[in-house]
C-alpha cells in the first residue's frame, strides 16, 4: 500500500475560479482510487483546515502531489499561506527539526534538518504562458525551464523537508489555448508512467 496526499492549490480569486486545478485534482483522485494499492487523502487550500492534521498528512504520505496554477510567477497566496502555516506547525512534529546546521560550524549543512526522508513529491503547474516562452531563444523566460526557473524555490522548499522529487508535469497556455481532453490523456499517461512503472521516475 502506498499513501498519496493530493493538494489542490488552485484558488478562487478575481477572474480565476480554480476550475482547471479542481479538474486536475479530480483526475488524480479518480486514477488513484482505481488502484487498490493506493490510499488517498486530499486537501483543498480554499477550504478550512487544521494545521496539525495537515502535518499528519505529510508524515503519513509516501508521495505528495501538488497541483497549482502559477500567478505572477509564484504560487497563489492561499497555497503559500498553507505552506507557511503547515510547515511552521510541522517544526519538530515530523516535517523538520531545524535548518540542519550546528553552532560549531554554522557555514555548512544548511537545509539538512528535514524529517520527511523517504517521501517523494510530484508537482504540476498550470500557466497562461505558452511552452515556447520557456524554450525559444529571445522569449520571456530566457530558455529556463519551469523547474529550473520560476519553481526552483518550490523544489528547494521540498528538499528542505527531506522529500525527493518525482517527475512533474506542466500545463501551458490553459487560458487562450485550452484542450482539456488532450491534457487529460497526457496527464493520465504521466501518472501511469510515474506511479505505476516498475522503476520510480525521478525528476
Amino acid at each position: 500500500m502506498k499513501n498519496i496526499f493530493v493538494i489542490n492549490g488552485g484558488q478562487k480569486f478575481a477572474h480565476s475560479g480554480g476550475a482547471f486545478n479542481q479538474t486536475l485534482t479530480g483526475w488524480t483522485v479518480d486514477f488513484l482510487r482505481q488502484h487498490p494499492d493506493f490510499a488517498v487523502k486530499v486537501t483543498n487550500v480554499n477550504e478550512d483546515y487544521d494545521p496539525v492534521e495537515e502535518v499528519k498528512k505529510y508524515v503519513w504520505a509516501d508521495v505528495v502531489i501538488y497541483h497549482t496554477p502559477v500567478w505572477w510567477f509564484q504560487v497563489p497566496h492561499r497555497l503559500k499561506e498553507y505552506i507557511d502555516v503547515v510547515f511552521t506547525a510541522g517544526h519538530q512534529q515530523g516535517i523538520y527539526v531545524s535548518d540542519g546546521r550546528s553552532r560549531k560550524n554554522p557555514a555548512i549543512n544548511y537545509g539538512t534538518g528535514g524529517t520527511l526522508q523517504g517521501r517523494q513529491y510530484m508537482l504540476t503547474t498550470s500557466w497562461n504562458a505558452p511552452e515556447e516562452a520557456f524554450t525559444l531563444p529571445g522569449e520571456f523566460f530566457n530558455q529556463k525551464s519551469v523547474d529550473e526557473g520560476v519553481m526552483f524555490g518550490f523544489h528547494r522548499m521540498n528538499a528542505f523537508t527531506g522529500m525527493e522529487p518525482l517527475e512533474g508535469l506542466h500545463f501551458h497556455d490553459v487560458e487562450k489555448n485550452a484542450n482539456i481532453e488532450r491534457d487529460r490523456h497526457r496527464y493520465l499517461a504521466h501518472l501511469e508512467r510515474v506511479l505505476l512503472s516498475d522503476s520510480v521516475v525521478a525528476a
